[in-house]
C-alpha cells in the first residue's frame, strides 16, 4: 500500500473510531442529566466548571459556550482552586469538574473542600468507579472504550466526548430557558454570527450613493451615472416607482445585441421589475436573495419607494459570507 494511501486510510479509521465513541454517549444519559439541568434552572449563582491538564482545556471551551447562550458560568482550574483560586466558587454555585479518570491527586484534594463549602458538585468522568463519581452528587458520564488510536495513551476520543456531553448540556438549557435569536445577537454583537442576527440593510445602503435615471434618458446619461455612483448599476425611475435596474451585464448584453446605439433608451435596457429587498430586512436575507437570484446588487424600498442601492460588496466588507 502507498504511503499516501495509508496516511489517508488512518485519518479515515481515526474519526470513525472516535465517531463511535461520540454516538456512545446516546446510551450513557440517564437521569442524572435531567437532573443537572433541573438543578442548574433553579439555581441563581454560577456555574463554575474545573478541571486539570487536557480536560482543562476542554472545561474552559465550555464556559465560552454557556455564556454565550444564556448560562453564566466561569472557569477555576483545579490546580490553582487549592492555591487560592477557590474564592472563585460563592456560595449557592454548583461546580463542574471534568476528568477523564476522576482519581487525580489535585481532583481528590479539590473535592473534599467543594463539599465542606455545600455546593453542589457534577462529574463529567470517564470513570464510575472513580473518586470523583462517588463524591459528586450527579454524574454525567463520558465514559469511552478507546481513544481515537486504540492503546494511545492520548487523550483523544475522551476529551471530545467532554466537549459534545458540554454543548448538549449548554444547548439543553438554552432550549429551557427559551434563549433566542435576538438573545444570541446580544451577545455577539461584535461577530459575523451576531452581525447575521442584527445588521439591517439600511445600516448599510446609506453608505452609497444612489443612483437614478429616468426612463427616457440617454445611453450616455445612464453611463455617466453608473460610473459616477460607483455601484455599477443604476435604477430606472418615474417619480417614486421603480420601473427597472441597468447593470454593466445588461449594458453588455445591449452593446452585443445593438448595432445602433445612439437613440438608445434607458428603458430599452433595463430589466423590468427588479429584486428589491425593505430597509427594515437583515442584511443575511439580503445576501440570501443575491446568492438565489445570481446578482450582486439590490434596490432598497421602504413601501415600495426608492431609497438606494445594497452592494454584495457592502456585505462581504462586514464579514458576512
Amino acid at each position: 500500500m502507498k504511503k499516501n494511501e495509508i496516511i489517508l486510510e488512518s485519518v479515515s479509521q481515526i474519526i470513525e473510531n472516535e465517531a463511535n465513541a461520540i454516538m456512545g454517549l446516546r446510551h450513557q444519559i440517564d437521569g442524572d442529566f435531567q437532573r443537572t439541568v433541573e438543578l442548574i434552572l433553579e439555581n441563581k449563582g454560577n456555574l463554575v466548571f474545573s478541571g486539570i491538564g487536557k480536560s482543562a482545556i476542554i472545561a474552559q471551551k465550555i464556559v465560552a459556550t454557556m455564556n454565550s447562550t444564556g448560562t453564566t458560568a466561569v472557569f477555576m482550574h483545579a490546580a490553582d482552586a487549592i492555591h487560592g483560586d477557590l474564592g472563585i466558587v460563592r456560595e449557592g454555585d454548583i461546580v463542574v469538574i471534568l476528568s477523564k479518570s476522576g482519581e487525580t491527586p489535585e481532583i481528590k484534594v479539590l473535592v473534599p473542600l467543594i463539599k465542606l463549602r455545600g455546593n453542589k458538585i457534577v462529574a463529567m468522568v470517564g470513570n464510575r468507579k472513580s473518586y470523583l463519581a462517588s463524591q459528586a452528587d450527579f454524574v454525567l458520564d463520558v465514559t469511552v472504550d478507546e481513544e481515537a488510536i486504540p492503546g494511545s495513551l492520548v487523550p483523544t476520543s475522551s476529551t471530545t466526548a467532554q466537549l459534545v456531553m458540554g454543548d448538549a448540556l449548554a444547548l439543553i438549557l438554552m432550549r429551557c430557558r427559551g434563549f433566542s435569536t435576538s438573545d444570541f445577537a446580544k451577545f455577539h454583537p461584535g461577530g459575523a454570527l451576531g452581525k447575521q442576527l442584527y445588521l439591517r440593510v439600511k445600516d448599510l445602503y446609506v453608505r452609497n450613493e444612489r443612483p437614478e435615471v429616468g426612463p427616457d434618458d440617454s445611453l450616455t446619461r445612464v453611463i455617466i451615472e453608473m460610473t459616477s455612483k460607483r455601484l455599477g448599476a443604476t435604477v430606472v425611475s418615474e417619480g417614486e416607482k421603480i420601473l427597472g435596474i441597468i447593470t454593466d451585464g445588461d449594458l453588455r448584453r445591449m452593446l452585443m445585441n445593438t448595432p445602433d446605439i445612439e437613440h438608445v433608451k434607458a428603458a430599452q435596457i433595463m430589466t423590468s421589475n427588479p429584486k428589491t429587498i425593505e430597509e427594515d430586512a437583515l442584511v443575511v436575507d439580503a445576501l440570501h436573495k443575491m446568492r438565489h437570484n445570481s446578482i450582486t446588487q439590490l434596490p432598497v424600498v421602504r413601501d415600495g419607494k426608492y431609497l438606494g442601492i445594497i452592494h454584495l460588496h457592502d456585505i462581504l466588507k462586514e464579514g458576512i459570507f
